[in-house]
């Protein structure tokens, strides 16, 4: 009853492999230089100042989100604590006054 159905393995798609298209440019020059490669071929993140300052922004916001909604928490936990210590007051209180008479 809980155990997963699994489909048979003959009726998944086949798996289609995309072939890049090969175009010939043409051989860099000697008077361009060769651009640079990183090691993880991968190119490199340039940031613009507009970009800098959404990510800065963007934080900033998520950092005060963070902070407002762990203080909240906090805040909700020191005012339970204080009401159950009042209350456990009281009840002593009562029955402290009940013993007496």
């Amino acid at each position: 009853m809980f155990t997963p159905k699994y489909p048979p393995q003959d009726t998944a798609p086949p798996a289609t492999i995309a072939v890049p298209a090969v175009s010939h440019a043409p051989a860099p020059t000697a008077s361009t230089p060769a651009p640079v490669v990183s090691p993880s071929n991968r190119p490199t993140v340039q940031l613009t100042p507009g970009t800098a300052l959404v990510l800065v922004g963007g934080g900033t916001a998520v950092v005060l989100v963070v902070g407002a909604v762990l203080v909240s928490m906090l805040l909700a936990v020191a005012i339970t604590g204080m009401s159950v210590a009042v209350t456990a007051v009281v009840l002593r209180s009562i029955l402290n006054h009940e013993r007496k008479h």
